[in-house]
């Protein structure tokens, strides 16, 4: 019987077991132009027991910014950074990959250089607020985007994952979910276009294909990834028959032959089981367990063939050592939320592994 703890072979990278660490945005490139610092480095090096690391989102562009003191791929500074966070991740044995996200209408002209606006598929504002260095303030109407736009993203994705390769990672993984960029022209709410990038499935599902098919000819197939969230409504994204949506893009990016497709499981497990049967490759699945944590029968679901590899957010957060963990039953260490977001080492790098 497979289990969680044994090895896989992602694309030809192999990878030590089949437990992989979620995205998770900390808030703490606060090395120089949003770059990721020695702190960082040690956070991650500290997790590589994964058998994948999902970076933290990560802007392919400066306009891809939404929140303060996230990190970027698209300068030198923030290359150089990331050597450090990939170079100590290798050293312990693990496999990362950077999460590329642009938050598209989620965001605020004060976290934006210049006379930068949040943009998107349509001009329709979210509801909600969004943290600046003024404090929160209301989510602002995006300035819809041109074709031309639209195409400069597409190429600024493309060019974030050279960087991602020149910076040491294995590969990139799309954010295509929790109501983003990706995400928003796949909505029925955020995208009201009538063009090509809009209009019907077709054209709902276009921009998601044509970034992860730009990515595929800039670094290979094998490694680009995408994550998606079916009937995920954060970030005030509605969708419409989610699932004819999402078998019509599982049937556009198929032949991509992407390194994995990483659903975050929002819509309930019968529409995951039809997902993971469309889907020809590598599967990774954040079950569905809100409002709490994903706990060890979670790897229960690789036994019995649900997914590939699980993908463990909050508890990896506060366990560094989890696969030791979910081998040897617990205990697990639990998350402060209070330190989760910016800030230094406390509640990101001091969190204790087994013994300790």
């Amino acid at each position: 019987m497979v289990t969680a703890f044994d090895a896989y072979d992602l694309g030809g990278t192999k990878l030590s077991n089949r437990i992989a660490m979620s995205p998770m945005t900390r808030n703490r490139a606060h090395g120089p132009g949003l770059s990721p610092t020695e702190l960082n480095a040690e956070y991650y090096a500290q997790r590589a027991g994964a058998g994948l690391i999902i970076t933290e989102g990560t802007q392919p562009s400066v306009s891809g910014q939404g929140y303060i003191n996230t990190p970027g791929l698209h300068s030198e500074e923030q290359i150089a950074g990331w050597r450090k966070v990939t170079d100590a991740v290798h050293a312990n044995g693990g496999v990362i990959f950077a999460q590329l996200m642009h938050t598209g209408r989620i965001g605020h002209p004060d976290t934006l250089p210049g006379d930068l606006h949040p943009v998107a598929p349509s001009a329709v504002a979210p509801g909600g607020q969004i943290v600046t260095d003024a404090g929160q303030q209301d989510m602002v109407a995006p300035k819809e985007l041109t074709e031309a736009e639209i195409t400069q993203i597409i190429a600024d994705f493309a060019e974030a994952g050279r960087n991602a390769i020149a910076a040491g990672f294995d590969g990139v993984e799309i954010h295509g979910a929790n109501g983003y960029l990706v995400h928003q022209f796949l909505s029925s709410n955020a995208n009201l276009r009538t063009d090509g990038w809009g209009k019907d499935i077709q054209g709902k599902t276009r921009f998601a294909y044509e970034v992860a098919a730009a990515l595929v000819e800039a670094i290979g197939a094998n490694r680009v990834a995408i994550r998606i969230s079916p009937g995920n409504q954060y970030n005030d994204i509605a969708e419409e028959n989610i699932e004819e949506l999402y078998t019509a893009l599982l049937a556009r990016l198929a032949p991509l032959n992407l390194a994995y497709l990483h659903v975050a499981e929002s819509a309930g497990r019968e529409l995951t089981t039809k997902l993971r049967a469309q889907w020809p490759g590598t599967f990774v699945l954040n079950p569905g367990t809100y409002p709490n944590p994903t706990g060890p029968d979670a790897l229960a679901l690789i036994e019995d063939g649900t997914t590939d590899l699980v993908a463990y957010g909050a508890l990896f957060l506060a366990n560094p050592d989890l696969p030791a963990r979910l081998a040897a039953g617990g205990p697990f260490n639990t998350p402060d939320f209070s330190k989760a977001y910016g800030g230094d080492h406390t509640g990101y790098t001091d969190y204790p592994t087994l013994g300790a």
